[in-house]
């Protein structure tokens, strides 16, 4: 399985890149999906994260690199976002971006 390998310099640099100013949110992943968050934080299945002010919620995920179909049900501080508007939802200052993927059960 990948595994994520994003540090707090290289989200500093895509930030910089993007020419926008850098904000903290916070990624939580769920359920499978922990296996693509760094080692230290797996245990809490989240991170902090710097990311551009001008950076969608595809923008976000893509340095993780989660397998689309693994990416279903996402929430922005507790709101549904639907797939179609993913790739143009921003978050703002303090925002929590959560992951999960499909669950079955019976």
């Amino acid at each position: 399985m990948r595994r994520a390998k994003t540090t707090g310099a290289v989200q500093a640099i895509r930030a910089a890149a993007h020419n926008a100013r850098a904000m903290q949110i916070t990624l939580k992943l769920f359920a499978t999906l922990t296996d693509y968050l760094p080692a230290h934080a797996r245990v809490g299945n989240q991170i902090d994260l710097d990311v551009a002010e001008t950076d969608t919620i595809h923008d976000i995920l893509a340095p993780f690199a989660l397998p689309p179909k693994l990416v279903h049900l996402v929430l922005v501080n507790g709101h549904y976002i639907a797939p179609e508007v993913r790739g143009t939802t921003c978050l703002k200052e303090g925002d929590a971006l959560a992951i999960w993927p499909p669950i079955a059960g019976g």
